[in-house]
């Protein structure tokens, strides 16, 4: 195998749109999630992310990098008004309209309005889901912490309930995302469709 390289003076040089693309697809597959929230004034909102990570099982954490809020960032501010926010896995079936509500619409325009999504409420809870998506969850802001470096923030939010289809989950409580069609994200703009190779057992040294 024949390797190229770009160092990093290589990088610096290249076109702004070049080196989104690089940088954004050099780190691998990510999470394709649909952020829902709702403002005080119940205007929805629903946005592609493609950070979404956990951050640990006991208590049940994860968290997701924001852009600098240098323009105005209706997730956030939501989710700063009202302390919940729902992440919704995103489906073969959705990753189209989830891919368009990147679009920069107005404040007072919903995503759900503009594209086949449909948002759905569960319980007596005032933040919407998904309707369709295979995975569901319901999060409480935690916390949040600036990165210095860009401007970013890192929200760490609590995982408050779990919503899924029964054929994904197993006899020891994991989820099987290909069951679900679930996507995942290359880059920026490229959905993927991964396949489950095989589960391994618990790593230990070897003798």
């Amino acid at each position: 195998m024949s390797l190229k390289s770009l160092h990093r003076t290589d990088i610096e040089q290249m076109n702004r749109i070049d080196r989104l693309n690089l940088v954004n697809s050099c780190t691998g597959y990510k999470s394709a999630n649909l952020l829902a929230s709702i403002s005080k004034t119940g205007k929805t909102n629903v946005a592609v992310f493609s950070s979404v990570t956990h951050l640990g099982s006991d208590p049940a954490l994860i968290g997701f990098i924001l852009r600098p809020t240098t323009v105005p960032r209706h997730t956030y501010q939501n989710i700063k008004e009202t302390g919940f926010f729902t992440i919704n896995h995103i489906s073969k079936d959705q990753f189209e309209d989830a891919h368009h509500t990147s679009a920069a619409y107005p404040f007072d325009i919903s995503e759900f309005d503009k594209t086949d999504l449909e948002a759905v409420f569960y319980d007596e809870c005032s933040v919407p889901f998904v309707k369709g998506s295979p995975i569901q969850l319901l999060c409480k802001y935690v916390n949040e912490y600036l990165i210095a470096e860009n401007g970013c923030i890192h929200v760490i939010a609590s995982i408050e309930a779990i919503y899924y289809e029964k054929a994904i989950l197993s006899e020891d409580k994991w989820l099987q995302l290909d069951k679900g069609n679930v996507v995942a994200i290359n880059g920026l703009d490229g959905y993927a469709l991964p396949q489950l190779l095989k589960r391994l057992p618990y790593a230990r040294p070897k003798n």
